[in-house]
Formats: structure tokens, sequence, C-alpha cells
């Protein structure tokens, strides 16, 4: 007979944190995906394995992998999260035609600096529509239906999503007017950047370049390029419009970005989520030429 004591001291956030260590190996690749701190994955963890009274994970220098314990309560708790995301799946199928709520993920650059603005047509032909917007400190996975739609940069590695490029980003290198007249002005990009950024890019083209001012957002990079910091490689569609901003000739440019649109494939007949993939898509053929 099930131990209701133990059910009723069991906490399902705990067994969510379990299940999303287990799938990602570590406490700060799970905290990264989560979007919390380590020590908040290490707390849930802690609270399951003495909720249910015995250790769930072995910690090994490289990682945490379930025990024999662990693989079976985790088992249970994929298909528990695997019903309830069917259980979702099926209210949103249920929801009244063009009315509720579409979650949007995207980059924070991109939506601060075009979506969001632009946005108003949406607004005005589906007044019911409410739309969430999820700005990516990390990937937000669609198919756990942390959002329904993803405007992602680069060409989708997951063929289970329904897909189309809707824009091209080119770049372009900027700085203040007095900057710009100036021979060998520094650099504004992010040390720590990714070796496939765009940042990253132009540090290695202008080795003997000093990074005045660093920041992993081109947000504040262009902020720092209108104070005067030096000269910042930053997306056209951020630069051109700037009246602080003027283009600085540096050479060679990287090679634009592509911009796909992604659903999640049960989503694709839901007429409120449809709506709004529509009018992202025409949005971006409409501003085409802000991206180069």
């Amino acid at each position: 007979m099930p131990d209701r004591n133990r059910t009723a001291r069991l906490d399902w956030d705990d067994v969510r944190y379990a299940v999303a260590l287990a799938r990602h190996g570590s406490l700060s690749a799970t905290a990264r995906a989560l979007g919390v701190n380590h020590a908040t994955v290490s707390r849930r963890l802690d609270g399951l394995e003495r909720a249910l009274g015995r250790p769930l994970f072995d910690r090994r220098p490289d990682g945490y992998r379930p025990n024999a314990a662990g693989a079976a309560v985790l088992a249970e708790a994929q298909a528990m999260e695997d019903g309830a995301l069917a259980l979702l799946r099926r209210l949103d199928h249920a929801e009244d035609g063009l009315a509720g709520r579409v979650r949007l993920t995207t980059a924070r650059a991109l939506a601060l600096g075009f979506l969001i603005d632009r946005l108003g047509d949406l607004r005005a032909r589906w007044p019911d529509i409410d739309l969430e917007l999820v700005l990516e400190t990390r990937i937000t996975s669609l198919a756990r239906r942390e959002a329904d739609i993803a405007l992602r940069l680069g060409r989708p590695a997951d063929s289970a999503l329904v897909g189309r490029r809707v824009a091209t980003i080119a770049y372009a290198a900027y700085a203040a007017p007095a900057i710009a007249a100036t021979d060998g002005a520094p650099l504004i990009g992010d040390d720590g950047a990714d070796a496939a950024s765009e940042t990253a890019w132009l540090i290695r083209r202008h080795p003997g370049r000093r990074v005045a001012f660093a920041c992993n957002s081109q947000l504040a990079q262009a902020a720092a390029a209108r104070a005067g910091w030096g000269v910042a490689l930053l997306p056209r569609y951020l630069g051109d419009p700037d009246p602080g901003l003027v283009p600085v000739d540096l050479g060679a440019l990287p090679p634009p970005r592509e911009i796909w649109l992604l659903i999640r494939p049960d989503l694709t007949d839901v007429p409120r989520v449809r709506a709004v993939a529509d009018a992202l898509v025409d949005l971006f053929a409409a501003n085409r030429a802000r991206f180069g």
C-alpha cells in the first residue's frame, strides 16, 4: 500500500529539478537550463532525496549520474512530465480560435532592438491574443513546452520542429563620429564570447587592438559605442538607424546569420499560434532592408 505520508512530503518541483539534472548531468548545466543558480538545484535535489529517504544520484568528478534507485524514480517522473505535456497540448487545441496566450522566445537584442516596437499591428488585428515574450539567457526548449514559437539565430539542429528562415542578419562596424575619425581605435566586444560569435570574430581579426569595453549584450555594446568607448561590431538593424553611430571600415566582415522561426509541430494548426507566426513572417518581410 502506498505511503501517503511520504507522498504528502514530496514536492513535485523537486522531482522536476531531478529530471533536469539527469538530463544535463551537472548542477551548473541544469541551473543554466532552468534559469536558476546551482545552489537552488542542489537544494531541490537534497529535498527530494530526504523525502524519499535515499540518494538518487552518484556524485562523480565528471557530474551527477542516477543510481539504480534514481533511475527507477526518474523513469516514473519522466512519464509524469510527458503526461503533463500531453495534457497541456490537448488544452492548447481546446482553447477557442484567435484568443489566448502565445509564448514567444527570442534573443534579447532582437526583441528590444527591433521586434517589440513593431508588434502593434499584431495587437490591433488580434486583440484577444496575449503575447508572452521570453528573452533568452539560455536556449528555451519548445519540446518541453517552455515556449510555443522561437526566433533563433542560425539554422535549427532539431528536425522535429517546424521552421522557416525569416531574415538574414548582416553585420557592420560602428562608432561615435569622433571615434570613427581616429585610426586604430579600441574595440568593444565580449572577451568571454563564444568562439563562433561575431564579437570573437572581430577580436581575432584585429589581435593588436585593445578591447576597451567588454559586455555580452549587443545593446550595451551599441550604447558603449555611442559613449565613445571604441568600435563595435553590431547587427545592421541596430547600428544603421542609430543617430549616434556612424559606420567604420574595418575591412572584412563576418558572414551573415540566418533568423529562423520555429514552432512545435503540434501547434501549427492552433489558430492563435498560427496567427502570431504569420504576423512575424510578414513583419520580417516588410523590414528586409533593415537586415541587409
